[in-house]
Order: structure tokens, then sequence, then C-alpha cells
């Protein structure tokens, strides 16, 4: 019999056959047909080759019109006609089809001597499989060997079973085994697999992303990798390495996310794909990430005081800032016509300014390979105003109704613009740098004092205010000269004619003795004076000038102090 021969028949051994649990179809057909409807035998028990001592039940299933199930063994019409589920009672190779459908792969049922079985499901790599070696009618079979492409795989023998757990893809190869069989008599039989391809679960993974993101920007990399179609919806975890160090952890999603990277995150990244319990890892080609930077642009300046404007001695804080640039960033402060640098950093503070410290400001920022800068700032340093003087010198002085009379006013320090006030008594009457007295009279007189004033931006926050000293102005009224004069004129006047008349007195007195004496002798009339001895008294008298007219000044021009004006020198708040 063929069944007693030493070497029994080959036995088919494909591990990556595409069917559902416990059913037997070859691959070539199934990958080959696209879209097309198939049958496909499920076999019970799931052993293949199936074996006639198992009582094999075959039953036709899979997709198709609704008809008659037509049997073929041996690639003949068989006599099991119109149905779907028998018990092979004969030894030979089955398949099935339905109108509308392809017919089914076949499956070879058995009765050798020695069989080399294998579960029948979908085997990939990283699966659990036995294979098992068994005497006809599971007689004992001993002394027992496995080979893969006649290489004995003594070390993982288990009795009559050999364990490849799991199956990673270098054990493809033509698998056999030996045995002897025991019945009526020892009978030593071998059996062996065509080539054995195992299927990868899945491809090695190909890691995807920007190679250069720009600094500041999301990072995403994708680890894609293709599942088997015969098992497309196979579990699959990732794990992402930048430069050899794991990163993010063992996550489902394929995808790694880096909100926003910088320099740091440049490196050599890779992702590794394994199945649901490890058995089968796959790593990525490495892929390069640059981070490139932002240069900086847009730099511009504040500054606190507002407008750039400080008084002497006051603080002042420049601020610094860029529009766009990645870090790090390094700053630095310029002041044209300073050749080094004043500071550092986004902010330069100056505690107490002074006049030197006028000027313009420059910020300066770099990446390391580029370099930006600002527009200059210009900052004025204020200096109040002091030491407010009047002119003409000296602090008094004694003038007479309807003179005219300009005064001055000036400051020995002060940053323009410098406005000028004048005061009269203490009450505001003009304003500028000059206070013309036209026609004064006793109104004017009193004490005037100009009050210079500056102050720092528009706010009027900041304001600096020098009094000059008081200067007394004494205004004498032409009436009142008049009359003492007059007054000094007639006292002249009377003691001439009053020493006149003694004098006359006296001579009349002589005259008239003589006169007397010689009417005594002979009386004569009297004659007329003597020429020069005419007596006279002339009085003159003044009134005092009433209701004395208010003081008019007239503001002289301009009213701020000015260099163009020809006005005392102010100390510039830029130098």
């Amino acid at each position: 019999m063929a069944g007693d021969s030493r070497m029994a028949g080959k036995v088919t051994l494909l591990l990556w056959v595409p069917t559902q649990p416990c059913s037997f179809s070859l691959p070539a057909q199934t990958l080959g047909l696209t879209g097309a409807q198939t049958r496909q035998i499920l076999v019970e028990p799931p052993w293949r080759p199936a074996v006639l001592w198992d009582q094999v039940t075959l039953t036709c299933q899979g997709s198709g019109t609704a008809g008659a199930t037509t049997w073929y063994k041996d690639r003949q019409r068989w006599g099991q006609q119109g149905r779907d589920r028998f018990t092979v009672t004969e030894i030979g190779t089955y398949q099935c089809e339905r109108s509308g459908t392809e017919r089914s792969s076949p499956v070879r049922v058995s009765n050798d001597w020695l069989v080399l079985q294998v579960p029948v499901q979908v085997l990939l790599e990283g699966d659990t499989v036995t294979l098992r070696c068994r005497g006809r009618q599971d007689n004992p079979v001993t002394r027992v060997q496995f080979f893969r492409d006649e290489k004995d795989l003594r070390q993982f023998l288990r009795g009559t079973e050999l364990s490849l757990t799991p199956l990673q893809l270098n054990q493809s190869g033509r698998y056999h085994c030996e045995g002897w069989v025991s019945s009526h008599g020892s009978q030593s039989a071998a059996v062996s697999s065509p080539p054995l391809s195992i299927p990868k679960l899945f491809s090695v993974p190909v890691l995807e992303g920007p190679p250069e993101p720009t600094e500041g920007s999301p990072l995403n990399l994708s680890c894609l990798s293709t599942p088997s179609p015969l098992r497309p919806r196979a579990p699959l975890l990732h794990m992402f390495y930048q430069d050899g160090q794991v990163v993010g952890g063992l996550q489902v999603s394929p995808h790694l996310l880096v909100p926003a990277v910088g320099v740091s995150h440049s490196g050599n990244y890779s992702c590794e794909v394994r199945s649901e319990g490890g058995a089968v890892r796959k790593s990525s080609a490495q892929l390069h990430v640059t981070v490139r930077r932002i240069p900086p642009l847009g730099v511009s300046l504040s500054v606190q005081p507002p407008v750039g404007q400080v008084a002497l001695g006051n603080h002042l804080v420049l601020s610094c800032t860029v529009a766009m640039g990645t870090g790090p960033l390094s700053f630095s402060w310029h002041r044209v016509g300073s050749g080094a640098p004043l500071g550092t950093g986004p902010h330069l503070e100056l505690p107490h300014v002074g006049h030197n410290d006028s000027g313009q400001y420059r910020c300066r920022v770099s990446d390391g390979d580029s370099v930006a800068e600002s527009d200059p700032l210009n900052v004025t340093v204020l200096v109040p105003v002091a030491n407010a003087t009047i002119t003409p010198a000296p602090l008094a002085h004694q003038v007479r109704a309807g003179d005219t009379m300009t005064l001055r006013c000036t400051v020995q320090v002060g940053s323009a613009p410098v406005t000028f006030t004048w005061l009269h008594n203490g009450q505001e009457v003009a304003h500028g740098p000059l206070l013309e007295l036209g026609a004064v009279d006793v109104g004017c007189s009193g004490t005037y004092q100009c009050m210079a004033t500056n102050q720092l931006g528009q706010d009027g926050h900041n304001m600096f205010q020098a009094l000059s000293p008081e200067l007394a102005l004494a205004v004498t009224p032409w009436g009142h000269r008049d009359t003492v004069v007059t007054g000094l004129s007639g006292a002249l006047l009377f003691l001439v004619l009053l020493v006149g008349v003694i004098v006359a007195w006296h001579r009349w007195h002589r005259v008239a003795a003589a006169r007397k004496h010689q009417e005594r002798a002979l009386p004569d009339p009297p004659g007329p004076p003597e020429e020069g001895e005419v007596l006279y008294s002339d009085v003159v008298s003044t009134k005092q000038m009433g209701g004395v007219p208010p003081c008019h000044h007239t503001p002289g021009s301009p009213h701020h102090l000015s260099r163009a004006a020809g006005t005392p020198r102010a100390t510039s708040g830029t130098r």
C-alpha cells in the first residue's frame, strides 16, 4: 500500500494563509481576487492537513448568491451536491463553489503514516504556533526529529511537537519531521512541507516630519507602518526616540507632537513599532531634525519717563523689545558718539542722569548669527532754571514821572524753553523776558520781581521755577519837584528883598535925617529914588498832583527765552 511506504507523501504547510479561523485557502488565489466573491472551506478539527481518522467535517461558507453548493474532489465534480456541510470519508483534495462565486481553495484530507500538522489559522510573525508530528490513527511516534532546511531543531523539540513562539521572519524555510510509528511493528517514516513563508505583521516603519522646523513652531512626527492585509486591525504600539533617548513613552498614536520646538529639539529621531505583546519590534531609520532660529526683527525702544525727557539727577529706564526672534538673544546698549557699550540685557537703567547722558540711544539684539538694531531714541536731560536776575542793577531805582524804563530778566542756567512772568508788588502783571515801563507814573512805584519757569514734558507735573531778588522802584512826580524849587526861589528872593529893604531903610533913614536937618534949614520937596534901588518880591506856588493813575506795564517780546532773540543763552537739554 502507498500508506505503508517508508516515506510518506509531502504535506503542504503554509503558515500565512488569509482565512477565517479553522478554514483553509491558498494565499495566491485569495490575494489575486481583487473584489471577487469567494468561498472558503471551514475545517473541523482545525488542523491541516486534515487526516481521515479525525472524522473531518468540511463546511462551505462565504459570500455568493443563494443556491446549491457544488463540491469537487480531486478537481472533479463530486456527489455531495446541494449540501453545505458533510463529514469526509475518503482521502483526497476537496473544493466547493456556488453560483456567482469563485471555487474555494483546496483542502487536503490525508491518511498517511506520518503527518506534519499546523493549526488552521492566519499565522503571521509574532504569533504562537505549534507543529505536531502524528502517526496514523494516532499510533505512538518515537524518535521524533524536526528539521528546518535540513538543520536539526532539537532544542525546540517537545516530544512530538515543535513550538515556534513567537514566529519570526528568519524562521521561514522548509520543515519536516521524522519518527518511528508503532503499528504492527515499527515503521520509519518522514514527512516534509513546502518552503514555509512567514508574512510580516507590519512593515518596517518610516519616520516622517519636517527636517528643518522653525523655532517656536510645532513639530509633528509620524511613525508610518503598514499592517498586513491578513490582519489589518492588529493593535500596534509606538515609541519615539531622540538621540537614543525615549521621548513621550509608549503610545497607541503613531504621531509625536511637540507644540513649540526650541534649539534643544534638534537631533536624530527614530521610532519603533511593537506588536501588542511586544513580540515583534521594528525600528525606523533615523530622521535628522534641525531647528532653525528666527532672526531678531522689529527691535523697538521704550523709555520711562515718557518721551525721553528727564530732569537732571532723576531716574531713567530704557527698555528694548523684539517683535520676532528666537533665542537665546543678547542685548547691548549704545549712545551715538560713545564707543563702548553702555550695558547689556533688555533694560538700561540710569539712576542719576547727568549732563552727559543726553543723546541718541540704540539697542542691538543678536542671536549669535544675525544682528538687528533699533531706531535711535533721543534722551533729553532737562536742567532746571536757577539764578534769575533783573537788569539794570542796583536793586533800588528812583525815576521821575514820565520817564521810560526797560527791565530784563535772565537766568544763569535752565533748559529751553524758559518762560518769564513779571510780578509788581507780588501781583502778576506781564510775561516775557523784557518789561517795558513807558512814561512811568507814581503807580509804577513798588517792588518788581521776575519768575523764570521751565518744565519736563507736556503734562506739567515736573515744573521748575526760579524767583529773582526784588527790585525797588521809586517814581517822583513832576509837581512835587517844582513846588520845592519855587519855594526855595521865593525864600531867596525874600531874603534879598529883606536885605534890600534893610539897606534901603538905612539909606532912607540917613536921607531922611539929612533932609530933616535941611528942612530945618531949608525944607525942600522929596525927589525920585535913585536907579537900582527898586525893591520887589515874586512868590510862585504849585499844586500837588492828585489822582495818581495806575502804572501801565508793557511786556517785551518774546515771552519765551530764545537764543535767536538775543536773550541770555539757556542750557539746552541736548548736547
